[in-house]
């Protein structure tokens, strides 16, 4: 049981008062109703006393003291509102005031400073106004913010948001004394500074000095919306603000997983949803227009290729086609791609759909192209493919490794968290072939060779083994299979390894004993580790690192999958892959089949059904064939950019006899389709979504679908009526909330104490929760796992090469990736103003020398081809991207990554090797135009 706090009694305006122990005066004085003013203060923020805005009078002491960072002690009497420090107050407030631009002359409030002047009755005095200086000239050079140090009062609250919040060291103080500013890196203008464009220092601004050009000081939403952004797994709290319903500006929310932070995208990047290009009525294909998938997308000419359509004709046409194409070949014919960028309610609708109105078990979504590899290896080993603690327990590690990912671009605000920590003295060990920028706080970075991922994790075992790190207690209690690991990894010494994965055997070793004997060491990865031939084989390695030294089970311990999109989580929770049902009760399991039988009321397929890259192998499969897959459902997804092998991939698309697309835009996909619904983005409706951290999450609706577009429930449940399904869920905006109660039931095992009132209230709710007063369990595994035994299951792994290593003709190793500013394949960020202005052109990153010996200088055209395809970029210098190996990322349809990619499977995951495939690089090309989305900067 928690210690309650320690209460220190003290005297607060002549009043009897309590404070906790540590508690600031200016907190204290807060809960007691006591307004003292602050400006230099911000919750979240190290107080620093620099402005005096916030003085009281300790009595006994001759100096005033600042309340925001002296701590109460026993029996001491604060006179907070007194003569004395009033007058003390406002005359702070009164020389801010009078050397800040007046509001009426510039059109720009001076926020906190000017609210508090106006209750302490301030007002500036014409004499000191008179002698105000010039005011600097404002700097607009940022797509996204406004600098106007006029109105700056150097708080210095934009520079410890920057420096000590996000830590990104951007912003400062430059000069000393009267000439004193702030300023970005050397005095750069905040565009072509080095910032990232989180947004911390102008959430953090008292007075409008930092802005964003979307809502600029003055503005006045209509209203404020409390959700949880829309785009990675870390699951950040925000609320949107809402003008002439339009949002016009977010702020982030102190939630459990953000603490009030954003990244660039969570802060800037919400204004695809009033992008022109958003579908606003139902498309239909026009007669005798071929889908063919050599023809570009060409968003400017859709009304060649569709008409619009009523929803009544729409909806008759997409489910009737399916219908018909289940009657006339069976089952096996249909098949459904839903979405991770959905919510939880639209999940677990949609795989039942396919479940019970298709009649097999084809369903599918974009875990299958990240995780799907992690959650085959968990399942096997700890019987549960959810992470064991969450991100914030960086905080109590005093290691973590972070291999396979870059946290810094995937998961921003994640990545804070693991900087302070490392800051605080905890070690960051950052394993990856690339080196990316969270190398700058890692104790050790070990930058491996492409594809020895389990060369060196099991050196590190051969080292557990070989020093006696086994935490031998732990495993025989909580584990079996020792043997077979120790047998499995002899031939795995750091010396034999070194020269496979390129890290020297003493590091290895150094590195493994930090590991295996700190009090708490974690390990965290992404879909470097999964996206491989022999991504299981990479987590069954780390399951056993972390097993075999005990590091799991504990605060500070643990395995953690960083997940890539806002629900990934939840939709496979949710059921929505082809081999399980939700909460991962196998489709042959004959008891959990015989549940959901029961639960559904249907017979139910008791075959695993196919998986995304399988579903198009057998769209393309010939008409003998009786499993054949000749209709789809698509549902907020892309398999036209995501999916390996794009040409293969948009062959198979094409060639189907009837395809279905529900989306916001007309995406490369949807370009191919027969029938396209026009959808609902995440501000426009309500739903929950399950962040990497095992968070359940309220989202909200900020504004309304624009135009003839619908709600996704909605949707759903009249394609699930026209094929002879009566679904009719009861209650408001679609029966949101009776699909929740029922995806509940399914899911007693985890979120059964996870009521919808619950929600409502508190936002957030980590499961396993299993009753209405369970708080949730933030960690797992603490007496046993949940396998059939209550041990983990070890698995020994060896050396299995990718499917194609680099060679004369395809010298180069490719990586693909995401980029901070834009996410997925790019429908969603690429149609935001300020995104696609920070990061407008694809990009080739290679290192310095690879550019020299291939000729080439930054933003030069390169040609960049597989045994598949070949796409044209512009060339950008990362001396992090090691020789020999070019990243890409795959959010740019006129430069596709996945045309090049390997759709070679890992044979467990069924996940493609998106991370490793041979390429070869040349100088030259025509770089195609940018995919038409007509974005641009914030003027």
């Amino acid at each position: 049981m928690t210690d309650l706090p320690k209460m220190i009694a003290f005297v607060l305006d002549g009043q009897p008062a309590e404070a906790f122990e540590g508690e600031s005066i200016l907190k204290a004085a807060e809960r007691h109703g006591v307004s003292v003013p602050r400006l230099c203060f911000s919750d979240g923020l190290r107080p620093d006393g620099n402005c005096r805005a916030c003085v009281v009078e300790v009595k006994g002491e001759r100096a005033l003291a600042a309340s925001c960072c002296r701590s109460v002690q026993p029996g001491m009497e604060v006179n907070a509102s007194g003569e004395r420090p009033r007058k003390s107050q406002q005359m702070v407030l009164e020389l801010l005031l009078a050397d800040r631009p007046d509001p009426r002359e510039s059109g720009r409030p001076l926020g906190e400073l000017a609210d508090w002047a106006a209750r302490l009755g301030v007002q500036p005095r014409e004499a000191l106004t008179a002698l105000r200086a010039p005011a600097p000239a404002a700097d607009l050079s940022h797509p996204a913010m406004a600098v106007n140090l006029d109105a700056c009062i150097q708080c210095t609250r934009c520079v410890r948001a920057c420096r000590e919040t996000q830590n990104n060291d951007v912003i400062g103080v430059l000069h000393r004394g009267a000439h004193a500013q702030i300023a970005f890196d050397l005095g750069d203008p905040m565009g072509l500074s080095s910032c990232v464009a989180c947004g911390e220092c102008v959430q953090a601004c008292p007075t409008g000095a930092l802005s964003a050009k979307t809502m600029p000081p003055g503005l006045t939403p209509d209203r404020s919306v409390d959700s949880v952004c829309p785009f990675c797994g870390v699951g950040c709290l925000l609320t949107w603000h809402v003008k002439d319903e339009q949002i016009v500006g977010v702020t982030g929310r102190d939630g459990p997983a953000n603490g009030g932070r954003l990244c660039v995208k969570g802060r800037f990047g919400y204004d695809y949803i009033h992008h022109p290009q958003r579908l606003t009525r139902p498309l239909v294909r026009r007669a005798g227009v071929a889908k063919d998938p050599s023809i570009p997308w060409r968003q400017d000419q859709w009304a060649e290729v569709f008409r619009e359509a009523s929803w009544d004709e729409a909806l008759a046409l997409a489910a009737g086609g399916l219908k018909s194409l289940r009657d006339q070949h069976g089952p096996k014919a249909l098949a459904g791609f839903g979405s991770a960028k959905g919510s939880n309610e639209e999940a677990y609708l949609f795989q039942k759909l396919v479940r019970v109105g298709f009649g097999s078990n084809n369903v599918d979504h974009c875990t299958r192209l990240c995780h799907a590899s992690s959650v085959a290896a968990l399942l096997e080993g700890v019987g549960s493919g959810a992470v064991s603690n969450p991100v914030r327990d960086v905080e109590l590690a005093e290691l973590f490794i972070v291999i396979g990912s870059n946290p810094t671009a995937n998961h921003p605000v994640a990545a804070t968290w693991m900087k302070n920590a490392a800051r605080r003295g905890a070690k960051i060990v950052l394993a990856d072939p690339r080196r990316t920028e969270l190398a700058r706080d890692a104790w050790q970075v070990l930058n491996f060779r492409p594809d020895t991922d389990v060369a060196l994790v099991n050196a590190m075992l051969y080292v557990v083994v070989e020093e006696d790190l086994i935490d031998h207690a732990f495993v025989a209690q909580r584990a079996h299979n020792l043997q077979a690991v120790i047998d499995g990894v002899q031939g795995f010494s750091p010396e034999a390894m070194a020269p496979i994965c390129g890290i020297p055997a003493q590091t290895i070793r150094e590195v493994t004993r930090a590991y295996a004997k700190s009090k708490g060491s974690m390990i965290l990865w992404g879909m470097g580790v999964s996206q491989h031939v022999h991504g299981t084989d990479n987590v069954r390695s780390l399951i056993a690192l972390a097993t075999l030294t005990g590091q799991i089970g504990r605060s500070g311990t643990g395995l953690h999958p960083l997940r890539g999109q806002n629900n990934v989580q939840g939709a496979s929770d949710a059921g929505l892959i082809p081999m399980m049902f939700p909460n991962y009760q196998r489709v042959n399991n004959a008891e959990a089949h015989a549940w959901f039988e029961r639960f559904w009321g249907t017979p139910l397929d008791a075959t695993p059904g196919y998986t995304v890259v399988e579903i198009l192998h057998k769209a393309k499969a010939p008409d003998s064939d009786p499993h054949k897959i000749r209709g789809m459902y698509v549902m907020g997804e892309n398999p036209a950019m995501s999916d390996p092998d794009l040409n293969h991939a948009r062959e198979g698309l094409a060639s189907l006899q009837h395809l279905v697309v529900q989306d916001l835009f007309l995406t490369e996909t949807a370009w191919l389709a027969d029938v396209v619904l026009p959808a609902s983005a995440w501000p426009e409706k309500w739903g929950t979504a399950t962040n990497t951290d095992r968070m359940v999450q309220m989202g909200r609706p900020a504004v309304a679908p624009p135009g003839d577009a619908r709600r996704d429930l909605w949707i759903l449940q009249q394609l699930a009526r026209g094929m002879g399904l009566d679904w009719r869920y009861e209650g408001p905006d679609d029966g949101v909330a009776a699909v929740f109660e029922e995806m509940r039931q399914a899911m007693h095992g985890v979120i059964a104490g996870v009521s919808w009132e619950r929600l409502l209230q508190a936002d957030s709710v980590t499961y396993p929760c299993m009753s209405e007063d369970d708080p949730g369990q933030p960690i797992v595994f603490t007496d046993g796992v949940p396998t059939d035994d209550g041990k983990v299951h070890l698995v020994p792994t060896s050396l299995v090469p990718g499917n194609e290593p680099p060679d004369a003709d395809y010298p180069f190793v490719l990586i693909t990736g995401r980029q901070l500013e834009h996410w997925h394949t790019g429908s969603m960020t690429r149609r935001s103003r300020v995104l696609d202005a920070v990061e407008p052109l694809a990009t080739a990153s290679l290192c310095g020398a690879d550019l020299q010996r291939l000729g080439l200088q930054p933003g030069d055209a390169l040609t960049v081809a597989s045994r598949r395809g070949s796409v044209t970029l512009h060339a950008r210098r990362d001396d992090g991207t090691p020789e020999g190996t070019v990243f890409i990322p795959f959010a740019y349809a006129e430069a596709a990554a996945n045309l090049l990619t390997n759709p070679a499977l890992d044979p467990f995951g069924k996940i493609p090797e998106f991370k490793y495939c041979a390429v070869r690089v040349s100088a030259g090309g025509e770089v195609l135009a940018t995919a038409g989305y007509g974005t641009g900067a914030v003027q």
